[in-house]
Parts: structure tokens; C-alpha cells; sequence
């Protein structure tokens, strides 16, 4: 019995101690008073701790936990009155449909010419949003996964840790509720989310869809709350745990890194990020005039960042979080979907299956 239980222990040990270092981590910058410090400093401090100490991140419960649990949060925000607010959307996705596009095509460029990469990873390394896909593709495709995955995680954890705060200090988000609902629901409200969005998550798991548990979870959470069936975020210990939980599992993912191929990297992943970054700046200006909502949400929610991640800044700095939300996972949809397909068209005829 003992050698049956100590897989699931060793996971179970693991799994403790990233989420204690992370929660560490994310109480320190919390209690500093740095804007989304939950999420942020869970990131911040499980990175510097798996440059040091190989560490392979939270077993896939534990992510799936936090998926869920993320789901429940972004859906939240979908409120009857915020659906009904929903048909000034079309003209913003269009553009960040465009954005998408054109994110892709400069800084593959850059990436081809200035690096003298490949084309394929050009486009893994250049596509925005949807992480766990990109990784996925670039390892099945015989992509150079450590070039990428410098790229990739650079925006993500510059997005992440410096944007909050540069908007905080321009006078913008960081309302007193932090991110919360101002009236927490019930316990027993938070549990009919969370049961549904497991159901959910398992249906979309069984399609094939990437990253099914979030966005089962968010579709659920959207539906019981558009309809009134339940109301509100999830109470603070389970909106802190899934900050803690993503801010841990994009902290670990710096833990396979070579750090000498890091340093060289580190130019090409700083250009890069400037191009795409650069790209949703830009098209956020119009996107936010045709919705009506601040620039600073049109930038959110066009920053080529991942879904949990940029998603939840929105709720943590009070930014419109329904409009960040349906964003993120339109572009999460289409790079998720599309992006196994252009990767396959890209390559020599040779190596497609």
C-alpha cells in the first residue's frame, strides 16, 4: 500500500511546498500593498526559486484546481447586466482578430531576421495568448521549445509583474476591494460554480479541447450567473488560492530554463516583447473607443499575455473584467485552434504526417 500511496505523496509533498512558497510570496507584496500582489508575487518569488532548484510545478489536479477555480472567477463578471452590455463587442474583437494577425507577422519577422530563427518557431514564439498550446505544438512539432519558451514566458512575466503596478501609479485600477466582489456570495453558491465547472471542464476535456477545465469552468460560471442562479465572485480564500495557484504554475515554467541560453535569448525575448506589445497598444486605442471602455481595459485585454493570467489582472485592478474576459478566450479559441494548423501548413512537406 505504501508503494501505491507514495507517487500521489511525493505530488501531494510537492505540490504543498510550491503553493507555500507561492502563497509566501504573494502575502509579502499583498501585505506591501503591490497591485494584484497575490498573483504577482507568487510568480515572482517560485521563479527565482526555480532558477536555483529544478522544479517541475503543481501536478495536473493541482492545475486543474486552479483552473476551475479561475474559470468561476472570470465568469463571474458576466452578470445580465453585463451581457446586455456585451453587443458593443463585435467591432473590438475585430480588431483584435487583426491584432492577432499582425502580432504574429512583425515579430515573427523580427525574430527571422534579427535572430535568425526558423519559421516555425518564429510562429510559436510569436503567437499570443494560449501558453499551454504553444508549448503543446512546439513540442510535438520539433520546435526548439527552450527558444520559444524564453519568448513566450519573458511577455508573460513582464506583463504580469510590471504592468499592474505602472497602472497602479498612474491612477488607475487598484480599487479598495482588490480585485473581490465588494459582497461575497455564500459558501454554498461557491460550491454549485465550482461542481459545474468540474462538469464542465470534464465535458470539454472528453471533446479535445485545449485547456478545457478553464474554459468549461468560465462558460458555467458565465451561464449560473447570467441567469441569476448565482451571484458574486468566489469568496476570498478560493480567489486567493487560484491566484496563488497561477502565479505558481507560470513560476515554475521558468525552472527548465538553461540560464546561459536565457542570457542570450534575453535581447531577441526584449525586442519581441516590445513589437507585441507595441501592436496592442496601438490597436487598443480604436477597440476602445468602438466598445466605450477605458484604454487601459482595451489594452489589457489585447496584451498578448496569457488567458488566467490577463484575464484576472482585469479583476484585480477593476478594469472591466466581462470585456478583458470574452477577449482573452476569443484569441485563447483561435490561436488554441488554428495555431496547430498553420504550424502544420508552415512545415516542409517532408515533415508534415
Amino acid at each position: 500500500m505504501s508503494a501505491t500511496l507514495s507517487a500521489p505523496m511525493r505530488a501531494f509533498a510537492e505540490d504543498t511546498a510550491l503553493l507555500a512558497v507561492a502563497g509566501l510570496g504573494g502575502l509579502g507584496l499583498h501585505l506591501a500593498g503591490v497591485p494584484a500582489g497575490w498573483l504577482t508575487g507568487a510568480m515572482i518569488i517560485v521563479a527565482i526559486v526555480a532558477l536555483r532548484r529544478p522544479w517541475t510545478g503543481p501536478s495536473g489536479l493541482t492545475i486543474n484546481a486552479g483552473m476551475v477555480l479561475s474559470g468561476a472567477l472570470l465568469g463571474a463578471s458576466a452578470t445580465q447586466e453585463a451581457i446586455a452590455a456585451a453587443a458593443r463587442y463585435p467591432g473590438s474583437l475585430g480588431l483584435l482578430f487583426v491584432s492577432i494577425f499582425v502580432t504574429i507577422l512583425l515579430t515573427g519577422a523580427f525574430l527571422m531576421r534579427v535572430g535568425g530563427w526558423s519559421r516555425l518557431d518564429a510562429l510559436l514564439a510569436s503567437a499570443p495568448g494560449a501558453l499551454s498550446a504553444v508549448m503543446v505544438v512546439a513540442r510535438e512539432s520539433g520546435g526548439s521549445v527552450a527558444q520559444v519558451a524564453v519568448i513566450q514566458f519573458f511577455r508573460l512575466f513582464v506583463l504580469v509583474a510590471a504592468i499592474p503596478s505602472v497602472l497602479v501609479m498612474a491612477g488607475i485600477g487598484g480599487g479598495n476591494t482588490g480585485g473581490f466582489s465588494v459582497t461575497d456570495p455564500s459558501w454554498h453558491d461557491a460550491g454549485f460554480m465550482i461542481g459545474a465547472g468540474i462538469a464542465a471542464g470534464l465535458a470539454f476535456a472528453r471533446l479535445g479541447l485545449v485547456a478545457p477545465y478553464i474554459l468549461g469552468s468560465t462558460m458555467a460560471s458565465m451561464v449560473l450567473h447570467a441567469t441569476g442562479l448565482v451571484h458574486g465572485a468566489l469568496p476570498q480564500p478560493l480567489a486567493i488560492l487560484a491566484f496563488v495557484i497561477i502565479g505558481g504554475m507560470v513560476g515554475t515554467r521558468l525552472g527548465g530554463l538553461d540560464r546561459t541560453a536565457l542570457g542570450r535569448l534575453l535581447p531577441l525575448a526584449i525586442g519581441a516583447f516590445l513589437v507585441s506589445v507595441g501592436v496592442a497598444a496601438l490597436l487598443a486605442w480604436p477597440a476602445a473607443i468602438i466598445a466605450k471602455v477605458s484604454y487601459e481595459a482595451a489594452f489589457i485585454a489585447f496584451a498578448p499575455g496569457g488567458l488566467e493570467a490577463m484575464a484576472m489582472l482585469a479583476l484585480l485592478l477593476d478594469l472591466d473584467p466581462l470585456y478583458v474576459g470574452v477577449h482573452h478566450l476569443a484569441r485563447f479559441m483561435a490561436v488554441g485552434f488554428l495555431l496547430p494548423v498553420v504550424v502544420k501548413l508552415s512545415m516542409p512537406p517532408a515533415s508534415r504526417s
